[in-house]
């Protein structure tokens, strides 16, 4: 979707930049190459023309049955990592999602506006509650959805004519929950009152699509992925090496970019630009006539460099868990005054009784 120009006008915390918030599920023990160049590294880059708040979403991650000691373990691990890419405490909102009250709240009130055929129809509830089975599927599941639009509309900015824009960095599978969101918005405004921001969709340039390395064809996904189709940004070097030199190819040896006859190789040429910033053109050229051990050779050590030092950073802010904790809780202090400020005008706004003084 194409963005129109900000306007130049300061919001609560005092920035004169559009505001963009994104979150990520800590439900593995490590993020993924998909996620890093679908994502995470757009994140690092918004930081320079965007007021970003950035969320580790761990209420998400309990809609589907867990385990409560590696829920915490990940969770910090999840918060470390985003720090070790690049993530800037002082220039961004980094915080955790349940560190914040407001977003259950919220989620509440936002609900109680929501119909029930309107949440039936999210397809990613029908894709996730299939694969458990209808029996299993929770209620949180269902109003999944309505939670993600109370973790966006938290932090919309003022409302007004000289509203900053506010922006959400979106995949096709989340542009449904994002309607829904805008949807939400626009009715309580209706009903209430002018209260929020309508979010845009933001599609983060040099974002890229990866699959997997043994199932081109497929998403790269934690869920879906065998292991040796997932390159894990934590990974130690060796299994990160074999994994690009066993990634499917095809019978041939030309590295050509062809989605339809060479989804392997054009994956594999997909994750060299990303990460080396070199047009796709201009890699076919260099490996012309080289064929595929050399590429993978050359592919696999960008993959070591790009990840071993974020590796390596992450396990030293997991080394030393009081100044992670401390990084937390600050970004919860400046997430916290954001959405106490917008749960005060929809308290007032919706007929709630004020606590007093």
């Amino acid at each position: 979707m194409q963005m129109s120009q900000a306007t130049e006008t300061a919001n609560v915390t005092g920035s004169a930049n559009p505001r963009v918030l994104s979150g990520i599920q800590p439900t593995a023990d490590s993020f993924h190459l998909g996620n890093y160049l679908g994502a995470l590294r757009q994140w690092v880059a918004l930081q320079d023309s965007h007021e970003a708040f950035y969320c580790v979403v761990d209420l998400h991650a309990i809609t589907v049955e867990h385990d409560p000691a590696a829920l915490r373990r990940r969770t910090k691990v999840s918060a470390a990592q985003l720090l070790a890419m690049g993530v800037d405490p002082e220039r961004s909102t980094l915080f955790v999602q349940s560190h914040v009250p407001e977003h259950a709240e919220l989620a509440w009130v936002l609900s109680c506006l929501t119909g029930f055929g309107e949440a039936s129809r999210m397809t990613q509830f029908k894709d996730k509650s299939a694969k458990q089975g209808a029996a299993a599927a929770s209620v949180g599941l269902f109003t999944y959805p309505i939670l993600q639009a109370a973790d966006i509309l938290l932090y919309t900015p003022e409302t007004g004519e000289d509203a900053p824009l506010f922006r959400v960095p979106v995949g096709e599978d989340q542009r449904q929950h994002l309607e829904l969101t805008r949807d939400l918005a626009q009715r309580f405004n209706h009903r209430f009152g002018d209260t929020f921001v309508l979010p845009e969709a933001h599609i983060p340039q040099g974002a890229a699509k990866i699959t997997d390395l043994q199932e081109p064809t497929a998403k790269m996904s934690k869920s879906a992925s065998s292991p040796q189709g997932i390159i894990d940004v934590l990974e130690e070097p060796g299994p990160m090496r074999k994994k690009i030199m066993r990634a499917v190819t095809d019978t041939g040896t030309e590295v050509r970019y062809d989605e339809e006859n060479k989804a392997g190789v054009t994956n594999l040429l997909r994750i060299f630009s990303a990460l080396e910033g070199a047009p796709v053109a201009d890699l076919e050229k260099r490996y012309e006539g080289q064929g595929y051990g050399q590429f993978k050779k050359d592919l696999a050590q960008l993959v070591l460099d790009t990840f071993t030092p974020i590796r390596e950073r992450t396990e030293k802010l997991l080394g030393d868990e009081e100044q992670l904790d401390r990084l937390l809780r600050h970004g919860a202090e400046r997430a916290g005054a954001v959405a106490a400020r917008t749960m005060e005008l929809v308290r007032d706004q919706v007929g709630f009784v004020g606590r007093g003084r």
